[in-house]
């Protein structure tokens, strides 16, 4: 994920409009990093969100309409490669930590918490409530305009 800070959520993960640097921390995914090597490090926000489920910040981000390139992920295993650009100032990773087993996927497999992940492309949580965040306020008369791409390859 190309961020150096999140936005920092409180144990009942709710954003407390506190921004961190991932540097030195296992929220740091600025190189390409196994998902699940950090997800058990005893780091405050991890526990809380019992994993990922943070709100990264897009450097550089302006509202200017700009694709930005947000995060990329690959899989070891099938070579798969996933790119997301955004025009929004932040991406939420989620590691589907609450995930039920009740749901069945394909050829009937139940997956369960953190069996997959999100790249969520979004205004910071709870951006109304914080001045100093990105704010999502479409005044009468603006058109509202956001673009997020999924580029999908090989690698």
């Amino acid at each position: 994920i190309f961020a150096d800070e999140i936005t920092e959520h409180d144990e009942d993960s709710f954003p407390t409009g506190v921004i961190r640097k991932v540097e030195g921390t296992p929220m740091d995914f600025r190189q390409l990093t196994a998902i699940g090597a950090r997800i058990d490090d005893k780091y405050d926000q991890l526990i809380w969100g019992r994993g990922y489920d943070h709100n990264y910040i897009i450097p550089d981000w302006q509202k200017d309409g700009k694709l930005r390139k947000a995060a990329y992920a690959e899989s070891d295993k099938t070579g798969i490669t996933m790119t997301t650009y955004t025009t929004l100032p932040g991406v939420q990773l989620y590691t589907a930590n609450y995930q039920c087993y009740a749901i069945k996927g394909k050829d009937g497999i139940a997956y369960g918490p953190r069996s997959g992940f999100c790249l969520e492309t979004q205004y910071f949580p709870n951006s109304l409530e914080h001045a100093h965040f990105p704010q999502p306020i479409l005044l009468k008369g603006e058109v509202y305009k956001a673009k997020t791409v999924y580029k999908a390859g090989i690698k």
